[in-house]
């Protein structure tokens, strides 16, 4: 390819893809801002990588996994914080005027989801939400750990598992005892 075609090539596949990947990213670090930046590194990762691509797997997928390294590197700094966004808050817009009542219990749910997710290993969180959140196959969530797909059921299954005696736990406690 020259140089014009694969500019041309790669706005198509960002435009596609640019969404999807800060949605990843901010579901993953929990502050769009810094998903932001993650995304345009990814991006610019991938612009890089684009002329070795062999096609070995789809382009999201690559651009996943790309999305996803970028983040583990971002998270690999100790004093960082992950938080994880709910679909809702990062969809829809936030209802103008919710009860004082129903904010402080929606608020406190969140928190509470997000404090269990963030509790999860970095492994688990990331299948996690490529699985369930993203809506990635297992082949696909595999290929973006890095692992073998057997290992990414496991992490996924364990997540779950884990997530549901947390809620368990928190159901016969406050979320703040718990956590």
């Amino acid at each position: 390819m020259n140089g014009v075609t694969e500019q041309a090539a790669f706005r198509e596949i960002a435009g596609e893809l640019m969404q999807p990947l800060l949605r990843y990213l901010e579901r993953y670090v929990g502050d769009r801002a810094v998903a932001e930046d993650l995304s345009q590194e990814t991006l610019i990762r991938m612009n890089k990588g684009l002329a070795s691509f062999a096609g070995r797997s789809s382009i999201k997928t690559w651009a996943f996994s790309s999305a996803n390294r970028v983040a583990a590197d971002y998270l690999r700094n100790p004093d960082r914080r992950t938080r994880i966004v709910e679909l809702e808050e990062v969809a829809e817009p936030i209802d103008p005027e919710p009860a004082i009542d129903e904010r402080m219990v929606v608020g406190e749910m969140n928190d509470c989801i997000r404090s269990v997710i963030d509790s999860l290993p970095d492994s688990y969180r990331a299948a996690l939400i490529l699985h369930d959140l993203e809506g990635l196959s297992a082949e696909q969530t595999a290929e973006i750990c890095e692992c073998s797909l057997a290992t990414a059921k496991i992490r996924i299954h364990r997540a779950r598992l884990r997530l549901k005696d947390a809620f368990t736990k928190i159901g016969r406690a406050s979320c703040r005892e718990r956590v």
